[in-house]
């Protein structure tokens, strides 16, 4: 069988003593300095949590602030693309319009520029129909006029007819 130990009572008595000694000890000397870090330590954690409690908040602040700067800037950008392609647009009409007026004037000038020469060659046209009907009459009245008797029938036929008018 198993042997027990036992303790004898000054084993116990010294072992209580240092016990108390050590517990005196540490009570005096050791337990406010541990329990003073302790509590700065607590302290420190704590004020570290309220700091990252509010660089969180400043955090979703900016981070609300940042999202209305970026509508603000969408909204900026939209307006600028819109003036600019309404400023396109303005010119662009603006453009077809001169453009327009433009074809129109050199229309009425090519028109009027073809009425002319459509004149000139019209009158051009008569002018030679006229000298070749003298040139083509003189022919004739000089074919028919060549003899004596035949000039002299057509003076009195000319002359009745004056005289009958």
């Amino acid at each position: 069988m198993e042997k027990l130990i036992q303790p004898e009572i000054g084993l116990i008595f010294w072992m209580t003593l240092s016990f108390v000694v050590v517990l005196y000890i540490l009570g005096k000397f050791a337990w406010k300095p541990i329990l003073k870090a302790l509590s700065e330590r607590e302290q420190n954690i704590e004020e570290a949590l309220n700091t990252a409690r509010k660089a969180k908040e400043e955090m979703i602040a900016l981070k609300s602030d940042n999202e209305r700067l970026l509508n603000e800037a969408r909204g900026e950008r939209d307006k600028m693309l819109k003036e600019a392609r309404d400023t396109k647009d303005a010119i662009i009409a603006e453009a077809k319009g001169k453009a327009q007026a433009e074809a129109n004037k050199i229309m009425a000038s090519a028109r009027d520029s073809i009425n002319n020469e459509k004149m000139a060659a019209i009158t051009e046209l008569k002018n030679q129909v006229a000298k070749m009907s003298i040139e083509i009459a003189e022919k004739i009245l000089r074919h028919e006029l060549s003899q004596d008797e035949k000039q002299k029938a057509l003076m009195e036929n000319l002359i009745r007819d004056i005289s009958l008018n």
